[in-house]
């Protein structure tokens, strides 16, 4: 069993004019790679302020590794490793100077783990910062994140302006560092990559928690059936219909809490034709779940 590495319960926050987080509740296990997917606007953003201690909640309460994610910022610094959506640093710095400065921040031990970060990332020591290809950039930035070894890091859409094999390389040795025991939390909309790594995901609408799950569960929570018949059922008698469409007697619906029981019965009914569930992609789920979300709210 696995304890939460990071609890949100009941938070809120407002700005001025909008609600960005609206009464979340979350709980993301020590050692999970857990995606934050949502469209902008969706709180993604503020979520992650708050749990880095750079804003506190209006109400309810957030802890990380057991300590106050406000209160206890200053301890949980070295504990917890951020990688923004574009890190920005002292450009006129070679990589290895900005090991050198980071390291004054932190505990010993730091400086050698970045540069063994910076060496296993293929970054020249004597570059400066204003050279670098973007890659390169959040490669420095993930290496200042993961020197402090931490045992929470969180990324901002870390693979935004990375090229395609870059992303996956980073994202595959995100998936190593879970399996050590750390946990990850990644914020984005590059969701076909996310699907190969993610263990958990949780999707935001408008401040609002829509649906969490590990993904080997979220597939029996979101389905989609296609069957042909003259004479079909009331389509929510068979859960919460998210989409559904229908050509000459053949019916696509994509339901949301699937009735399992009303479901075996129209698959043994004899007018039914065809029948078959069929998993949706991460993607699939997504525009699901937020297209249908977009329209409750």
């Amino acid at each position: 069993m696995h304890h939460a590495a990071i609890e949100i319960r009941k938070v809120s926050k407002t700005y001025p004019g909008k609600k960005a987080v609206d009464r979340l509740d979350l709980s993301i296990p020590t050692g999970s790679v857990f995606a934050l997917l949502g469209d902008n606007g969706a709180g993604k953003s503020t979520t992650i302020r708050m749990l880095n201690g750079l804003t506190p909640p209006d109400s309810g309460k957030i802890t990380i590794l057991g300590r106050d994610a406000w209160k206890d910022a200053w301890l949980l610094r070295q504990r917890i490793g951020f990688v923004p959506e574009r890190p920005k640093f002292y450009d006129w710095m070679t990589v290895a100077e900005l090991g050198w400065f980071a390291s004054g921040f932190h505990r010993p031990g730091y400086l050698q783990r970045y540069f063994q970060w910076t060496e296993q990332f293929l970054l020249d020591p004597q570059a400066k910062l204003s050279t670098l290809s973007k890659g390169q950039y959040a490669k420095v930035g993930l290496s200042v994140a993961l020197a402090i070894d931490p045992e929470v890091l969180i990324l901002d859409e870390p693979t935004s302006g990375l090229d395609l094999l870059v992303r996956r390389e980073f994202l595959a040795s995100m998936v190593r560092l879970a399996g050590q025991g750390k946990t990850i939390l990644i914020s984005s909309h590059q969701i076909a990559e996310i699907e190969r790594v993610a263990s958990h995901v949780a999707f935001l609408a408008k401040g609002r928690l829509v649906l969490t799950a590990p993904m080997a569960e979220l597939r029996d929570l979101v389905v989609r059936v296609r069957f042909r018949c003259d004479n079909p059922p009331g389509l929510d008698t068979l859960g919460i219909v998210l989409q559904e469409q229908s050509v000459g007697g053949k019916w696509q619906v994509v339901l949301r809490a699937p009735q399992r029981e009303n479901l075996d019965e129209l698959h043994r009914r004899s007018d039914v034709r065809e029948y078959e569930e069929v998993p949706l992609s991460l993607e699939e789920t997504y525009c699901a779940l937020l297209g249908k979300q977009e329209a409750v709210l």
